[in-house]
């Protein structure tokens, strides 16, 4: 009975870690749903400051914002969005395969690479590549993220791409379609294109200002980049949240086959163990 005794083993061992990606299961759902009212939530802020840029993009046309200057892309700067947790499933490595992809085909055109990372994933994994310049990074934002934390590493970017240290800037991140599907996004945030910005209205009009037009342009345009990283990092947390839930019912239910499994292994090992007894009774009665 000694393999017998191995399977029981084995039986509890699986019990327990199916108890607790159950467990973990119902936390992501739970997250999950907050997650989505969180993301949700910030989605008419970021559609309601793009229209209002728009505008105030129109009204001036004689000034046009440092963010809007199209010029020849030598270097190209990444935000990278990703979770500061694993056992998500296949999330972040989806993300990290397209911008990898997508950073080849700028490095084929001789253009230079930085990134800023936002998660601790997405940090490690380009602490290993010596050709991509790490120029900021921020982590351990937990399940609901505040602006505060992503000024620091977005101002630095901003700050590249003003002093031409970086001429387009790339948002890359997980968009949330709904809780079985998510695909990774790679969106290009700088320069902002009048023509992305003319798809948002129906008609143009003009603002009163206080003090200085050009003054609340330049503050705008700043608010409506962090916003954008900020709807990225909620949308990744929604998504990383519902990543989890499917892989750990995906581990339970796996738990459970291979404990039906080991189970029967288990009746059959004791079975054989049965028989054999009885076998050498009776061979030791008929041997009397």
């Amino acid at each position: 009975m000694a393999g017998a005794k191995e399977i029981r083993t084995k039986i509890k061992s699986i019990k327990n870690t199916q108890k607790i990606t159950s467990a973990m299961e119902m936390v992501a759902a739970s997250k999950m749903r907050k997650a989505q009212d969180r993301m949700y939530a910030t989605r008419p802020y970021a559609n309601k400051m793009r229209v209002v840029i728009c505008h105030l993009a129109h009204a001036n046309p004689e000034y046009q914002h440092a963010y809007m200057k199209q010029r020849k892309i030598k270097r190209v700067a990444y935000i990278l969005v990703s979770s500061d947790r694993g056992l998500c499933g296949g999330l972040n490595n989806n993300a990290f395969r397209a911008v990898l992809n997508h950073i080849q085909v700028q490095q084929e055109q001789g253009r230079e690479i930085t990134v800023c990372t936002i998660g601790k994933k997405a940090h490690r994994f380009f602490q290993r590549f010596k050709t991509c310049n790490v120029v900021a990074h921020a982590e351990q934002l937990g399940d609901a993220p505040q602006l505060e934390a992503l000024i620091g590493p977005v101002k630095s970017v901003l700050d590249a791409y003003c002093s031409e240290e970086a001429d387009c800037v790339y948002l890359v991140f997980n968009r949330f379609v709904n809780t079985m599907t998510q695909t990774p996004s790679i969106e290009p945030i700088l320069p902002i294109k009048p023509a992305e910005l003319d798809k948002t209205l129906k008609h143009h009009w003009d603002y009163l200002y206080e003090p200085d037009a050009k003054d609340i342009l330049n503050d705008l345009m700043i608010r409506y980049i962090e916003s954008l990283v900020y709807q990225a990092v909620v949308e990744n947390i929604a998504c990383e949240q519902a990543s989890r839930m499917i892989a750990m019912k995906a581990a339970s239910d796996n738990a459970g086959n291979l404990i039906d499994e080991l189970q029967l292994i288990y009746n059959k090992a004791r079975q054989a163990a049965i028989t054999q007894e009885i076998s050498e009774i009776v061979g030791g009665a008929a041997a009397v």
